[in-house]
This record gives C-alpha cells, structure tokens and sequence, in this order.
C-alpha cells in the first residue's frame, strides 16, 4: 500500500456513505448512485512533488465526468502552528515527495484534521446523492427548505 492509499483510507474506509469502495495506486473510487461514482486524490497546485490540496470527481458512469471541484488544505485546516522554529507563523498542510519518502512535510494532521476534510468533501458528494425517502415524503430538501415551490 502506498502512502497516498493509506492517507485515503484513513479518510474513507469507515464512511458508510459509499459501497463499493476501491483504492487503487494514488486514487480512491466509491459508488456514490446507481449511475455516479466519486474519484478522490491529492494533488499538485503548480509545485512538483508538493500535494496541497485534494480533488474530488463525480463521475457519470456512461457520460464521464460531471463535475469537480479541489480544495487546498490551507482553505481547509488554515496554517498550523508547530514546534520548528523555522516555521514560527505556522505552515499550511501538504504532502511532500522527496526521493522516495513520501510523508506530510512538518505538520502531521490529527483525526480533526482528517474529520473536517471527510466532512467538506461529503458536503460536496451530498450536492449529488439522491434524495432519502424521508427527505422525499417530508416535501422537504437537506437543507430543510420545502420543495412546493419549485
């Protein structure tokens, strides 16, 4: 397993949101509807070998993608502070390469940290999963507004 899957899996493997969970090489697949999937992997914001954010595809299982959207952990986690002096202001989160090691560079995320990133992304997913039954009986959308008008 590389470093990418197990970063993945610490996000993923316990959310019941998905069945049909897959991680393969740098990327996690999830059946999110009968006809879309999610794809999710860190990546790249213009600097080699440094992973800043991460990239979540909802993909139409016939039509292909059909929409994305990336989020940098700066907007996310904001800078943490850490005991390295070179980094009195605090750094903002990422994941570096650097040879063959791969790890993330000076600060280490907690289970908080890896919490409000699932959560963000799941907001996203959410724009996208049919809506429950009681959701649909009720008249009303997730976000409690009632659907009589539309």
């Amino acid at each position: 397993m590389n470093y990418f899957e197990q970063e993945l899996r610490r996000l993923f493997e316990n959310d019941a949101a998905f069945s049909d969970k897959r991680f393969v090489g740098r990327a996690f697949f999830g059946k999110l509807t009968d006809s879309l999937r999610v794809r999710v992997e860190f990546v790249t914001m213009g600097k080699s070998d440094h992973y800043e954010a991460i990239k979540a595809t909802i993909i139409n299982r016939n039509d292909g993608p059909v929409d994305a959207l990336t989020l940098r952990f700066s907007d996310l986690l904001g800078r943490k502070t850490v005991s390295n002096q070179n980094f009195r202001d605090g750094i903002a989160p990422y994941i570096w390469k650097y040879g063959d090691k791969i790890e993330w560079y000076v600060y280490k995320p907690t289970k908080s940290d890896y919490d409000q990133i699932s959560e963000s992304l799941n907001d996203y997913f959410n724009v996208f999963r049919e809506p429950t039954q009681e959701m649909e009986q009720s008249g009303q959308s997730e976000n409690g507004l009632t659907m009589q008008g539309i």
